[in-house]
């Protein structure tokens, strides 16, 4: 059961105030019984969420939007589907939005494509595929972006301050131990396939073998280029992704690496104000 403690709110105190007071309330539960174990990350389920929440805010609702071309909870660019979600409680709204990810955190879409990475093993440029997301990873990141709204009223939130930080690692981690690595030039290559799932076309070059005994540093414009989305990004799961997909090129880049922290860290900062 979520142990917390709610705050004497003072007959003159002002919204703000009251506000700020809960929200401290929130974010210093106890939430020991609800968190759960996976993959070494800390967290709390989407259930055990919403209950501690309205045990907080029993007038708290929340809304899932609905792509007004399609009728449906999700919306694609040519970037990948997103979901969107907010959280009303004490006059307060907050949304958010959340990228449809597959298990190795790659942006789906309602149709597959497929990624170049290096294989540190054989040295080689691999294809792997990215299937299209199905009703399932919609509905988790759906269930996902609720909890992060949820946790910028205070819940839980420093179980995603630290969660994220380890999910980055973690996926790391995974990928070295899998042998894979993002290109050099920190872009996806990416084709559409036409028919079932498992029919892609894989009729692209082959790419040329490459020998790397270190990471080679970013040519200027491609730092310039990094810079740029770094500084445009507005959500810590982004950047995450961001890194995820340009390992590489900012770990051999000492200034690039510090300004995607640094931008962590603000919007860690601002998200949590």
């Amino acid at each position: 059961m979520c142990k917390f403690t709610k705050p004497v709110i003072p007959a003159d105190a002002t919204a703000d105030e009251r506000r700020s007071l809960m929200f401290d309330a929130m974010y210093n539960a106890d939430l020991s019984e609800e968190v759960e174990k996976k993959n070494g990350m800390s967290y709390v389920s989407w259930s055990q969420t919403w209950k501690c929440f309205k045990e907080f805010c029993p007038s708290a609702n929340y809304k899932i939007f609905t792509n007004p071309n399609t009728g449906l909870p999700v919306f694609e660019s040519e970037l990948g589907l997103m979901v969107h979600t907010a959280v009303e409680a004490d006059g307060l709204t907050y949304e958010d939005w959340n990228p449809v990810l597959d298990f190795s955190n790659r942006a789906m879409k309602s149709v597959g494509y497929t990624v170049s990475v290096y294989n540190k093993q054989t040295h080689l440029y691999e294809e792997k595929q990215v299937a299209p997301a199905t009703s399932f990873e919609i509905n988790s990141s759906i269930q996902r972006s609720l909890c992060r709204a949820i946790a910028r009223h205070g819940l839980a939130l420093k179980l995603w301050s630290s969660g994220e930080f380890n999910e980055e690692q973690t996926d790391q981690n995974n990928g070295q131990q899998n042998g894979y690595q993002q290109k050099n030039n920190g872009g996806y290559q990416r084709q559409q396939y036409n028919g079932n799932r498992q029919q892609y076309n894989n009729n692209r070059p082959a790419q040329p073998q490459v020998v790397q005994s270190q990471a080679q540093a970013p040519a200027p414009d491609q730092t310039a280029a990094l810079k740029a989305t770094i500084n445009s990004t507005n959500d810590v799961s982004a950047l995450v992704s961001l890194y995820l997909d340009n390992t590489q090129v900012i770990e051999a880049n000492p200034e690039l690496k510090s300004l995607l922290t640094n931008r962590k860290k603000a919007l860690q900062s601002f998200n949590a104000a």
